[in-house]
């Protein structure tokens, strides 16, 4: 799927060779071929930028073109019901803008090889029409404009496309894109300028490379969990792994099975807005964690760029306030219902649209919960309330009058409220990404015990490793269900691209 790219007037444009569609009927040399294309015109640029640098003559303005997949289809036959992902739902073109191939390789191939198998027909790899801006040519790590001082006295821009926000947005995931006449249709959620975007901005963010995140993601608004986490990984990696194949931090520190210290990368000075730890897995089958810090706007900053990842699932965990007076400092809370009161998706994914909780999600939390504490059945009661979460957007609500929002929490029956848990899910129904949310209970300012220094010291102390076992052991058991099961038909709308 293209965005055309409007010239106002005549330029002598230097392009790379030209290059001839290429007909597969297998997704691997598919791919191959998209990486060959995408490390072709890339090159293209970076070689021009770098003669320019060194003062070669300028001749006109530099530009190279993303790859894209397409497929073609004049059938409305019938595919297997039980899937979500991996066909498209009327004969047409369709069509994807492509970035990054070699990371996203193996999502790729798997995503092809659907289309392929449920269609019976080949792909076409192609160039497309929309530019590759310059800074997304180079990659994480590069400072362009700073190189670029010194080039000639003439606006980068006007020599090379540069990042265009009227090309990156969120129209296809939020359903609202439609093509004009003639035009494919979107075969994936993201265009390669919107991959692009985000990808920079996570290195930005959590001082990690993109290629170093997993398919299951734990959140938090809490460095103890973050401590825990990283205690639990170096303690994997000394004794061998357990199965995973290193532990990176921020930095992309790297420490490998079989070692207690990191075997590459450098320590950050200071740490990111919202640092990002990997337990690797062949296959990113591993585990990420991020620490979000606290807010609705930092949880939609930070799923809005993981989600171009294609991730298999993602998790809130993280301190609440508890609602009941017969809950207690440290009991859990099960999200199966979200209260939005945070207002950062608004425009996005309006207010009345339900976000319903996951049946494979919530299983796997409950059990996790059963197993790690020992609670089994009616006695889990003890520890654990499902019902609606609020999330607010005021920190300190329990300044105002309470009795606006007390009576609305009443009514919703709401059980805990935080900054964070309903954006993520809210995301993560907007994005097509299987969510879940379980809380523990730190403070309850309806009654008196309010997070205070001291007041939750015993929380701290003993339900922050307890509850990091559930999340991780809740991802665990996601990871071992069929991908085709985790990724439901409860996310797809009526029209839905056929990447996962």
């Amino acid at each position: 799927m293209n965005k055309r790219i409007h010239i106002q007037s005549p330029v002598n444009f230097i392009l790379p060779e030209s290059y001839e569609p290429r007909v597969f009927t297998e997704a691997e040399p598919a791919v191959d071929a998209l990486i060959e294309l995408y490390e072709r015109n890339t090159s293209f640029l970076i070689d021009a930028f770098s003669g320019l640098a060194r003062g070669a003559p300028i001749t006109g303005r530099y530009r190279a073109f993303y790859p894209q997949v397409g497929i073609e289809t004049t059938s409305f036959g019938h595919i297997d019901s039980r899937l979500s992902y991996g066909h498209v739902t009327s004969p047409g073109l369709y069509t994807t803008t492509v970035t990054k191939p070699q990371l996203f390789r193996h999502y790729l191939v798997e995503q092809l090889n659907l289309l392929m198998r449920n269609h019976q027909v080949p792909v076409v790899v192609s160039v497309s029409e929309t530019p590759i801006p310059l800074h997304f040519a180079f990659g994480e790590g590069a400072h362009v404009e700073a190189a670029a001082s010194g080039l000639v006295d003439m606006p980068l821009r006007d020599l090379f496309d540069t990042p265009d926000l009227t090309t990156t947005d969120d129209e296809i995931a939020n359903g609202e894109y439609e093509p004009r006449p003639g035009e494919p249709h979107p075969l994936a959620a993201f265009t390669a300028q919107r991959i692009d975007y985000s990808l920079a901005r996570l290195s930005h963010y959590t001082a990690t490379s993109a290629a170093h995140f997993q398919n299951f993601v734990l959140f938090t608004n809490y460095q103890f969990y973050i401590d825990e986490f990283c205690a639990y990984a170096r303690k994997l990696m000394a004794d061998g792994g357990g199965g995973y194949s290193a532990f990176v931090e921020p930095g992309n520190v790297v420490t490998l099975p079989g070692h207690s210290e990191p075997e590459g990368g450098a320590s950050v000075g200071r740490l990111p807005q919202m640092p990002a730890y990997h337990l690797k897995m062949k296959g990113h089958a591993g585990i990420t964690m991020v620490n979000i810090g606290v807010g609705p706007s930092n949880a939609k900053t930070i799923t809005d760029h993981i989600a171009v990842l294609r991730p298999h699932a993602w998790l809130m965990l993280g301190h609440c306030a508890g609602l009941r007076n017969s809950q207690r400092l440290g009991d859990y809370v099960l999200a199966h219902a979200y209260m939005r009161e945070d207002h950062v998706l608004d425009d996005d994914l309006p207010v009345w649209v339900p976000i319903p909780a996951l049946a494979e999600v919530q299983l796997a939390l409950e059990d996790a919960v059963e197993e790690i504490t020992g609670y089994e059945g009616f006695e889990l009661k003890r520890i654990m309330r499902t019902g609606t979460v609020a999330t607010i957007d005021n920190r300190n609500w329990e300044l105002r009058d309470q009795r606006g929002p007390v009576k609305r929490l009443s009514q919703a029956r709401a059980i805990a409220l935080d900054m964070e848990s309903a954006t993520i899910a809210a995301n993560g129904f907007r994005f097509r990404v299987p969510y879940g949310t379980l809380l523990c209970v730190s403070d309850k300012p309806l009654h008196g015990e309010l997070k205070l220094p001291g007041m939750a010291t015993a929380f701290y102390k003993t339900q922050v490793r307890q509850h990091l076992q559930i999340g991780i052991r809740a991802l665990q058991k996601l990871g071992a269900m069929p991908k085709e099961t985790l990724h439901s038909r409860k996310l797809r709308s009526f029209f839905e691209t056929a990447f996962q």
